[in-house]
């Protein structure tokens, strides 16, 4: 609309319109809303006199019928010679009066509001989630918890677990947290649906304690997460995922070896086709002018096969929203989220976390905690192929992983 808009004021709006291809009427509609209040409707004129509607009302009040609903009185009245209005009227005049409701207590939740969350570069926002992978047999799964970046599509941290816990993720949070660099009171948001692990006390402890916006998704809502849900069918489609992981240690090889290609070498179609890698380091201005220099020798050797227009690669977006806010008539969008729009860079020198969790410790009466037995720490700054892995225990004690 505001290209029509611009487009107007030199050929009129007429034209503007279908030259772009838009109905005339949308444009008014959009440039003139509709500002004025709904009239409030009047009594039909067949309808019930307000004495009328009081003598119903009294009716329906009375001991007899104060228990009763609506089609036994009309039945009732009408046995007995006597008829004072329809039965839908009855229930229309008892709506008016507010006296039509569910006679049992209703739990009445309130509506949630969309989240609108704005990345302009790489730390701003993270997206969390939690999928299941199928186990060795029937109904035994592991699951997968990732977190990734909405800007850059770049996996900062996961976790392959036996079970779906609050502490798990506490403890996965925390530490990618650590790698990245990201202090205290950084302006970082972390989005995630509303699972029993993202709305524990535990992780929301964890996340005001750091100064960290918590933003969840509305009830039901799966296009509130689009960017997790749509890394989980990466991974899941990929050729060569496996119908049933055989084992723990079955899944960590594999996932050891998908997320560095997922990060460093998957072309990636919603940035432009770099590789997040590249997006979350800031690699993107050398690598498009690149792509610019071979596009105008390609343009310079044969300009009639791109009939005169000079081709321009494909940058990635500046800006990365989830839930964009609809334009306004000047085109430009209103953030209503409370998030800040910029950070400093505060990328850490240390890549994604990449943990592996040991079997539960189970005593007592079957309870137990599951602890991460090793957290891998990859030096993201490297070329693909990546270097050797080097392991970090929670001790801090360094050693080489085979």
């Amino acid at each position: 609309m505001p290209a029509v808009r611009d487009l107007a004021g030199d050929v009129g709006v007429q034209a503007a319109c279908r030259a772009l291809e838009v109905p005339a009427a949308s444009y008014y509609r959009w440039w003139r809303p509709a500002e004025r209040e709904p009239r409030p409707r009047g009594r039909p004129p067949l309808g019930l006199s307000a004495v009328e509607e009081q003598a119903v009302l009294e009716v329906l009040h009375s001991e007899r019928f104060v228990d009763v609903a609506p089609p036994e009185v009309y039945a009732t009245l009408l046995e007995e010679q006597a008829y004072l209005c329809s039965t839908r009227t009855m229930y229309r005049v008892l709506e008016r009066n507010g006296e039509v409701r569910e006679r049992r207590d209703q739990l009445r939740h309130p509506s949630a509001a969309k989240p609108e969350l704005l990345a302009t570069g790489p730390n701003q926002v993270w997206s969390w989630d939690i999928t299941k992978l199928k186990g060795p047999a029937k109904w035994t799964y592991f699951y997968l918890y990732v977190i990734l970046d909405i800007f850059s599509r770049y996996v900062v941290g996961w976790l392959l677990a036996h079970r779906e816990s609050a502490e798990l993720a506490k403890r996965l949070i925390r530490e990618t947290l650590a790698k990245e660099g990201v202090e205290e009171g950084a302006a970082l948001t972390i989005h995630s649906d509303r699972g029993p692990s993202m709305t524990s006390k535990t992780l929301g402890q964890l996340l005001a304690d750091l100064s960290i916006t918590r933003s969840l998704s509305r009830p039901y809502t799966s296009n509130d997460n689009p960017f997790s849900e749509a890394q989980f069918r990466t991974l899941k489609y990929r050729p060569e995922f496996p119908e049933r992981f055989g084992s723990h240690e079955h899944g960590l090889t594999f996932l050891r070896s998908f997320f560095p290609w997922y990060n460093e070498a998957h072309r990636h179609g919603g940035i432009g086709f770099f590789t997040p890698g590249q997006v979350h380091r800031g690699e993107v201005g050398l690598i498009l002018e690149k792509r610019e220099r071979t596009l105008a020798a390609a343009f310079l050797s044969h300009p009639s096969r791109f009939k005169g227009r000079r081709p321009r690669p494909q940058p990635p977006p500046t800006e990365v929203w989830i839930n964009p806010p609809a334009l306004d008539r000047n085109g430009d969008r209103s953030l209503r989220s409370r998030q800040n729009l910029r950070i400093d860079d505060c990328r850490g020198a240390n890549g994604a976390l990449r943990a592996s969790l040991s079997h539960a410790t189970e005593g007592g009466k079957g309870t137990g905690i599951p602890e991460i037995s090793v957290i891998t720490a990859v030096n993201r700054y490297c070329d693909w192929p990546p270097v050797p892995r080097w392991d970090i225990n929670f001790g801090g004690h360094l050693s080489h992983s085979h």
